[in-house]
């Protein structure tokens, strides 16, 4: 009787505490399982992660040592850069030291308790872990300059998605970036800003489109701006590979994790932790 009634108020305790909650679009609760059965399935998974969460970055970390059980798995991040390609191979292939990887990498400040662990075991196991996003000097120049500034750049082709490339147009979260800005830039163009974040999304999803596998999941992380709503990435992904199944997975924080109707277009899963949750950086 002592110990049922410690089992009892154990699981109370974990319930009353609950560190995530998944649910599908429609409200229904999923289990971690759910969500790698439907990851296996598919031909793309965007994990929109918040960047500070460690929730977040643990469940990065679960999935993809469960889907590697699954199949083939390439790996995928904002986080690094097209031109920290190179570096990160030599990593991985155990050429360099962490060191070097860290300080050459240009690696987020967060690294060490968020990406490391994926990084790790990429290099366990022998993954492909691809980088996604577009050197931030050419983001800070599409920002100053427009799409015309990337023009004539002696060397940058090989760091840089096919240009020239388009806006997509009525893509949610560009709007929403209009509108948090309330139509100004800090002094600098509007519509520079937009074509720089576009930009960013074109970058990556042309990045995934080149080293997608045969028979697989590409599992990537990014901010889940980049992907909610299967704005950002997708449509220009999508351009590319109309028939590609994709699963979006959208991280939220909440006080009450109870469903909210404006998660349901969010993502396939949406991904909610405490708004009190520890942050890591």
């Amino acid at each position: 009787m002592l110990l049922f009634l410690v089992l009892v108020n154990l699981v109370w305790a974990q319930s009353d505490l609950a560190a995530y909650q998944l649910y599908d679009a429609k409200g229904k609760s999923l289990e971690f399982k759910d969500l790698v059965k439907q990851s296996a399935k598919s031909d793309v998974v965007f994990f929109g992660e918040l960047h500070n969460n460690p929730i977040d970055h643990w469940l990065q970390l679960e999935l993809t040592e469960a889907l590697m059980d699954e199949g083939d798995l390439v790996l995928g991040a904002e986080m690094f850069e097209t031109d920290d390609q190179i570096v990160l191979n030599e990593y991985l292939q155990g050429k360099i030291k962490l060191e070097h990887l860290k300080k050459e990498a240009k690696v987020w400040p967060n690294y060490d308790t968020d990406y490391a662990p994926l990084v790790e075991v990429a290099k366990e196991k022998g993954l492909d872990f691809i980088t996604t996003n577009v050197p931030r000097r050419y983001a800070s120049l599409t920002s100053r300059e427009g799409r015309g500034g990337l023009k004539d750049l002696d060397g940058a082709a090989i760091f840089l998605p096919e240009l020239p490339f388009e806006v997509t147009k009525g893509d949610r979260g560009y709007s929403e970036m209009m509108d948090m800005m309330g139509g100004h830039g800090h002094g600098m163009n509007m519509e520079y800003l937009v074509e720089a974040q576009a930009l960013k999304d074109y970058t990556m999803a042309s990045s995934i489109a080149s080293a997608l596998p045969e028979k697989g999941v590409f599992l990537h992380f990014n901010g889940s701006f980049h992907s909610q709503y299967r704005a950002g990435i997708i449509p220009y992904l999508l351009a590319k590979n109309p028939k590609l199944d994709i699963v979006v997975i959208a991280a939220v924080e909440a006080d009450d994790m109870t469903f909210k109707p404006e998660w349901a277009e969010l993502g396939d899963v949406i991904l909610v932790t405490p708004t009190n949750m520890t942050k890591t950086h």
